[in-house]
């Protein structure tokens, strides 16, 4: 529901203190103001700590095709009992509290001790969400999720046949998921909270995006209420040839004369048809609004950063966001791209506070607020320096996000 804002004698905006506080708009702070003809938004003070992503593991129970853990070589480990006890004491530091989000480049639910640390995490206050691969979702799973009332939890499916989805994830399990599923929903519906909310990941890719309507279709019968659709990060030759975004990648920064427009739609039935023709119009234009307001093909904007957030891998390391940590590989049209992970501190050493407000995180922050990189994907043919994140042609230091393709809107994550 909309609310009031005052504009006071001296035509001061005061906005409401609830805003204030879930914004983090305290003295001092910094927050993006992005204006329209009509309206103008304000993001949160990057000051604010909104999300934390914490990762109980890098083990995984799968062997993906689409996973960044097929091209790294790093030791398998899982969150100690005393790292997590540090990290719940710096949770507890804040008010707020942020949110928790159990995921990182492993299987959360292979983690021996995820239902005690999701209940730790709950007993803060917090908000808890988990995202898993469904197979180890089983009844004493489901149980505690419900007992709990985890938030929500995300479930990756990229197929909606048996077959399609074992072409990706390597494994005919996609009966045991809809099952596991199915009974999760069940035990949810005879509970007084409808907790835990469910949402479908799927990765976007040639070879399996005509299964995205049947998998909408089959979530919203499983009783899913959100779906997030991410491109592919093509961490191998073979990926490279199953991306849908190559010109996008390019007209995301240099927009030329038939991508400099934008058409203004109403609210209208999303039939075949429309949606087909509605296709045609985006891919003349670039942009388009909905209700007057802008879906453009990328913008240079960190989401991490955007969403408040903080990752804190399986031993300790913490870093801004999912992609910077772990060390891998990928590919930017032809080029091959090192991505080195990098890390502000370890939550052994420092406390999550310390950690957050360190100069050096506070001042990437805001390097990554102005998004003060070169704009890369214009030359992704030409420019040696794509291949790592060490600098790039301004001198950035490492680590430098000119060609990160989550800030292009490219690749998202939950």
């Amino acid at each position: 529901m909309p609310s009031t804002l005052q504009i006071d004698e001296d035509g001061k905006l005061n906005l409401p203190e609830d805003l204030k506080k879930r914004l983090g708009l305290d003295a001092g702070g910094l927050a993006r103001l992005e204006s329209s003809p009509d309206e103008v938004t304000v993001s949160r003070s990057i000051n604010h700590l909104n999300k934390v992503y914490i990762e109980p593991t890098n083990a995984c129970n799968l062997t993906c095709s689409t996973c960044m853990r097929n091209v790294w070589d790093e030791p398998l480990g899982f969150l100690s009992k005393k790292t997590f006890e540090r990290v719940l004491e710096g949770l507890r530091a804040f008010n707020p509290i942020p949110k928790v989000f159990f995921g990182g480049f492993g299987e959360p639910l292979f983690h021996p001790r995820i239902q005690e640390m999701a209940a730790a995490v709950k007993q803060l206050g917090a908000e808890v969400e988990l995202i898993t691969n469904g197979i180890l979702l089983d009844d004493k799973v489901s149980d505690w999720m419900v007992d709990l009332g985890v938030n929500r939890i995300w479930v990756s499916i990229d197929g909606a046949s048996p077959e399609s989805y074992a072409d990706i994830r390597l494994g005919d399990e996609l009966p045991l998921v809809l099952e596991n599923l199915s009974r999760l929903m069940k035990k949810r519906a005879g509970r007084e909270r409808a907790f835990p909310h469910l949402g479908i990941a799927f990765v976007a890719m040639k070879r399996n995006i005509a299964d995205l309507p049947k998998i909408i279709a089959l979530g919203k019968k499983l009783g899913a209420d959100s779906f997030s659709v991410s491109n592919v990060l093509p961490h191998t030759p073979q990926l490279r040839d199953e991306v849908l975004y190559r010109e996008s990648l390019f007209y995301a920064d240099t927009p030329s004369s038939s991508y400099n427009c934008t058409i203004d739609l109403p609210r209208m039935d999303m039939s075949e048809r429309v949606s087909s023709i509605l296709s045609e119009a985006v891919k003349a234009t670039g942009k388009v609004a909905i209700s007057g307001r802008n879906l453009t093909l990328g913008d240079d904007t960190c989401p991490f950063s955007r969403k408040g957030s903080m990752s804190i891998r399986w031993d300790g390391e913490v870093s801004p966001c999912l992609p910077l940590m772990h060390t891998h590989t990928s590919f930017i049209e032809e080029i091959e791209c090192t991505t080195y992970a990098w890390s502000v501190g370890n939550i052994n050493r420092m406390s999550l506070s310390q950690l957050w407000n360190r100069e050096t995180y506070v001042n990437f922050r805001k390097k990554l607020f102005a998004f003060d990189f070169p704009p890369c994907s214009i030359c992704t043919t030409a420019c040696h320096m794509l291949k790592d994140n060490l600098t790039d042609c301004w001198d950035s230091p490492h680590p430098a996000c000119g060609s990160c393709l989550w800030a292009k809107g490219l690749i998202q994550c939950p």
